[in-house]
């Protein structure tokens, strides 16, 4: 009981509103930018962040603050995962394949990948546009993408699907499921006859001029040596991503410096060739469950349009934002991810100035959760060391047989909550599919303080036992 109430502290652990003093006002430059994200940096610790501020054509900046893992500067052309933004890519391409002629937006998957099935055959009517709008009725809660097998390819990602059943019928309901787009970058590889990753390279990144940009299959492909962060009781921990999978839902790498060029040609298709403006207005177009082909359309705390989409992985965090109505633009890459101080609250913050909103300082991370459950640590030991040096007192006490098997299976509670653990923090998720190992990722204080407070009772545990068989010894 009392792990469950701390997950449930942990999960509930959210951003401190701004505060409202010392506003950052005035013109949106490069000096304002820089401001905004010297202040951010400084109340959440975070170690490195690079941004891009656009508006219309112009490139109003671009900038890296902080370091990277290695401890080199971060700058607009350290190469940083996008994680989810990597969907709007996905989409493009799509889109400039339906723009060709090559791909019906509206017509069935099964079309373009004849191998691919699920158990349901409710699958043969999803189309490519459902895919693009999370409403395939694929979804975490019947298929898991993260917590099952890791494919390596497009072609094996659609292959593992042959498992998955459908949540709902295709149109019916939105479902944010990476798959989705994983089957749509697998489309882009069989009508254009490319690797996705090419594909990408030759008919979006080069065309832009994001020669930096590119795009990974694995978590295993980031940059040799490349790193993110974790924050546990307030102190940045580098460390490698986990294993999961990422064409065409989150495998992008990209700089600030690239994202520029990318947000420029959002605003105005005419900058660069790479699809036609009523192509690119059918990318930003939602369902009417709110998204578009890997863009979340709403509108900013002023009520002016707003395309955007955050990104997160397990060590890194990203955002971009489209204002259609006054032109600018922003993106924010982060090597860091703590649930608190991730690039899309910088994101935010960006968007307050380019609309003249008086900007405030972010509040500080809950590190105070953390060293709570940290602290927790050396009390559970000593109780653990109590309860051993106790067993025998324990064994020899009178009491009914089914009273001391109760007692002794409330000592393997820990275990199981520790086995289960990606299970809970999904449904607490709303039914999102999470790995063991993320978990050891996104709550890593508690995750330590739950697996001491394990092999506290099964030493325990294993204690007892031996005094009831040698209790048995004596009176038998």
């Amino acid at each position: 009981m009392l792990a469950t109430i701390l997950l449930a502290v942990a999960l509930a652990a959210t951003p401190t509103p701004t505060s409202p003093s010392g506003p950052v006002t005035g013109p949106v430059d490069a000096a304002a930018i820089d401001t905004v994200v010297t202040r951010w940096r400084e109340a959440t610790g975070t170690p490195g962040v690079a941004v891009a501020v656009t508006r219309g054509r112009e490139v109003v900046h671009t900038a890296g603050y902080g370091h990277t893992a290695e401890g080199d500067p971060v700058t607009d052309r350290t190469v940083l995962a996008v994680a989810s933004v990597s969907k709007a890519f996905t989409g493009l391409a799509v889109a400039q394949l339906a723009d060709a002629g090559r791909i019906d937006l509206d017509a069935p998957v099964r079309r373009y990948l004849p191998d691919f099935t699920t158990r349901d055959d409710r699958s043969d009517r999803i189309t490519v546009r459902q895919l693009l709008h999370h409403t395939s009725g694929l979804s975490d809660t019947t298929y898991r993408p993260f917590s099952g097998p890791v494919p390596q390819t497009l072609a094996e990602a659609v292959t593992l699907l042959r498992t998955a059943d459908l949540a709902a019928d295709p149109g019916a309901r939105f479902d944010y499921h990476n798959p989705n787009y994983q089957l749509a970058a697998r489309i882009v590889e069989v009508v254009s006859g490319e690797p996705f990753a090419d594909y990408l390279r030759r008919h979006v990144f080069g065309p832009l001029g994001m020669h930096d940009s590119r795009s990974a299959n694995v978590s295993a492909d980031l940059p040799t040596g490349s790193r993110g962060h974790i924050r546990i009781a307030g102190l940045s921990v580098a460390l490698p991503e986990p294993p999961a999978f990422g064409a065409g839902s989150g495998g992008v790498l990209s700089t600030a410096h690239d994202l520029s060029r990318w947000l420029i040609f959002q605003q105005d298709p005419q900058s660069h060739p790479v699809l036609s403006a009523t192509g690119l207005t059918e990318t930003h177009r939602p369902s009417h469950f709110g998204h578009g082909f890997g863009w979340y359309v709403g509108t900013t705390a002023s009520g002016a349009p707003l395309r955007h989409h955050s990104g997160h992985m397990l060590t890194f965090t990203a955002y971009h934002a489209v204002l259609p109505a006054s032109g600018y633009s922003i993106a924010v890459l982060s090597n860091a991810r703590t649930g608190h101080a991730d690039a899309p609250e910088l994101g935010d913050l960006l968007v307050d100035l380019v609309e003249g909103r008086p900007v405030g300082r972010p509040g500080p991370s809950p590190a105070w959760i953390d060293v709570l459950l940290l602290a927790a640590v050396p009390a559970v030991v000593l109780l653990a060391a109590r309860g051993v040096r106790r067993a025998r007192r324990w064994a020899d006490r009178p009491r009914h047989r089914l009273g001391t098997t109760l007692r002794l299976l409330t000592l393997t509670a820990p275990i199981a909550l520790l086995v289960t653990l990606h299970r809970i923090a999904g449904f607490l998720y709303r039914g999102r599919d999470i790995s063991w190992w993320q978990t050891t990722y996104l709550y890593p204080a508690f995750v330590a303080l739950l697996a001491v407070t394990a092999a506290a009772g099964l030493l325990v545990l294993a204690a007892r036992l031996r005094q009831l068989r040698t209790r048995r010894g004596r009176t038998s």
